[in-house]
């Protein structure tokens, strides 16, 4: 009986220290649980919504945190920029029937994350409810003011008008739009065609204008080269006259002073022969070949003696 009695005693002190023991242990795991749950970190483009209860009640920047266990939840909300795209059917300004996906990128402004949250519950309700709804919206809008062949010619002024509504209508939001762009835009393969054999015969008579420019440019350079060629004949025809004029006036003048010498050489001579007429005889007698004349002068008229009285 008492080997009995202290076996059970030693069983029931060594079932309570076990029991002890365990205690501890989910105990211990308890509390790391609990303290696994205290940090907490928001990733980088976002920030962290804290809600108490489901309720929110601060904003917190990345980085790392400490919440209160088990009543405190952390919502990540992305602050970088997203692009949402709708695909929508629309008409055009002469109500022809277009398809078209526009693109909208975006971003939440941080310092208004927290209000957004609060007022729309998340990124994926604000955009369905509010976002999209109005952005198409706007770009039915801005498709019904112009012309099917305006757009295609000029989607910058589609895209202005787009960004213009949209901004307008986004104005009270705590986001900032960035850019639109018209991703696609399909028209009725009739008018497609249409603008094709409109655009062909553009090209044609821009082609065949082309040709009558060039061919009334090689018509003027012709023109130009015959007047250039005409110039200069002309030049040289004016050059060579004046040449002969300058030549004839040389010339003249020449024989004009050559002849105002020879005019007042033979005046001066008329002047000596004058003064002296012993010079007359003289000359008379040098230019003599020593033959008498055949001829009979009359009388008065011996040179030879009058040369010797002389």
């Amino acid at each position: 009986m008492l080997k009995n009695g202290l076996s059970k005693k030693t069983v029931d002190v060594n079932a309570a220290q076990a029991t002890k023991h365990i205690g501890k242990v989910v105990s211990g795991v308890i509390a790391l649980a609990v303290l696994w749950q205290v940090p907490y970190t928001i990733d980088e483009g976002h920030v962290g919504i804290v809600k108490r209860f489901g309720e929110a009640t601060t904003q917190v920047n990345p980085g790392l945190h400490t919440k209160v266990p088990f009543a405190d939840s952390i919502e990540e909300l992305e602050i970088r920029t997203r692009k949402n795209s709708e695909n929508l059917k629309a008409s055009t300004f002469e109500q022809m029937p277009v398809q078209a996906e526009v693109s909208v990128n975006w971003t939440v402004i941080r310092a208004e994350a927290f209000e957004l949250y609060k007022g729309y519950g998340g990124l994926d309700q604000f955009e369905n409810r509010i976002l999209d709804p109005r952005l198409r919206s706007a770009t039915k809008d801005a498709l019904a003011r112009f012309k099917a062949e305006k757009i295609i010619q000029n989607r910058g002024q589609v895209i202005q008008k787009i960004e213009e509504t949209l901004l307008e209508a986004m104005a009270e939001f705590p986001v900032k739009l960035d850019s639109v762009q018209i991703e696609n835009l399909v028209l009725p393969q009739k008018y497609l065609q249409s603008i094709e054999t409109k655009q062909t015969e553009k090209n044609l008579a821009e082609a065949e204008k082309h040709r009558l420019e060039r061919q009334k440019l090689e018509a003027q350079r012709e023109v130009n080269t015959a007047e250039a060629k005409r110039d200069a004949e002309k030049a040289r025809a004016d050059g060579s006259a004046y040449a002969i004029e300058i030549e004839a006036k040389a010339q003249a003048e020449a024989i004009r002073v050559k002849g105002l010498a020879e005019a007042e050489s033979m005046v001066k001579k008329a002047e000596a022969i004058k003064n002296n007429k012993t010079l007359v005889e003289y000359v008379k007698a040098q230019q003599w070949n020593g033959k008498l004349p055949t001829t009979v002068m009359g009388s008065g008229q011996d040179i030879l003696w009058n040369m010797k009285e002389k």
